[in-house]
């Protein structure tokens, strides 16, 4: 497959977060196939393509919940994930070395992985007490704060099993929101909801993306990846097959593959060439 991989220009050198040559390998299977692109300060990434693709293993390589086969990741240019031995050679980081880096690119899961057993103060308030070191009370403003932004404030004492699975989902956005990331990354964040459920968490998705914060979406919701979105990413086969603007892939796409893949998932595909 040609796939259209972007060179590393000045501009991208100063992003905030830049991903080199990435590629993933599950035993014989290649996954990821050396992958690179950047994501600028305040910018909305939204990550397309078929089931199997690759996204979600991209997403997850980033904050190395993952370990990449080879390939960089940096962060403000700090490497994510390795450090230098005593050598100078580049080994893997221990989990505890990795949980500060991890903390600045928060991750919104499919599912909502919520404790059963703690309020949904408490759900959002337990990261900053046990890895930021924020006492109780300073937890619990910080959570009241996030659960405002997410339209949730007055759940704070309810548990999760008493929440739509809508609302479950906005907990663990406001749970992610206060480790205070520089990126948000969002794997599917719609696709385990009912369909009248999704639009609640789009909702509280875009108005994150008005504030502009960073932040990377893997979605099949293509008309809303459209509207938030800044750039767009088509990725297929664990290739970069198109970049570009969010209106530029989805409306007007290049690559056959692209334009094969939005008629299929109701794209709006531009005849004009």
């Amino acid at each position: 497959m040609n796939a259209i991989a972007p060179a590393i220009t000045p501009a991208s050198a100063q992003a905030l977060l830049r991903v080199q040559s990435l590629r993933k390998s599950f035993g014989s299977l290649d996954v990821l196939k050396g992958i690179s692109f950047d994501l600028q300060r305040g910018e909305t990434l939204a990550l397309l393509g078929p089931s199997g693709s690759g996204k979600s293993t991209c997403l997850r390589c980033l904050n190395y919940l993952e370990k990449p086969t080879e390939g960089s990741v940096f962060l403000e240019d700090e490497r994510i994930g390795q450090v230098p031995d005593r050598r100078g050679e580049l080994r893997l980081m221990t989990d505890t070395e990795l949980a500060p880096q991890r903390a600045e690119m928060a991750m919104v899961f499919q599912l909502f992985y919520l404790w059963p057993h703690l309020s949904v103060r408490d759900n959002v308030a337990l990261g900053p007490i046990e890895c930021a070191g924020l006492s109780r009370a300073e937890a619990y403003n910080l959570a009241d704060e996030m659960l405002e932004k997410v339209h949730l404030r007055h759940k704070a004492e309810e548990y999760p099993e008493r929440l739509s699975g809508g609302q479950q989902q906005r907990v663990a956005i406001a749970r992610a929101l206060a480790q205070r990331p520089k990126v948000m990354l969002f794997d599917e964040p719609t696709s385990a909801l009912d369909p009248e459920l999704v639009g609640e968490v789009l909702g509280v998705i875009k108005e994150l993306a008005e504030e502009g914060r960073s932040m990377i979406l893997v979605t099949h919701e293509i008309s809303f990846a459209r509207e938030v979105a800044d750039r767009a990413i088509f990725m297929d086969g664990g290739h970069i097959v198109e970049q570009g603007t969010a209106i530029e892939v989805i409306d007007r796409p290049q690559a056959a593959r692209t334009k094969a893949f939005l008629c299929q998932a109701g794209g709006r595909v531009s005849s004009q060439r």
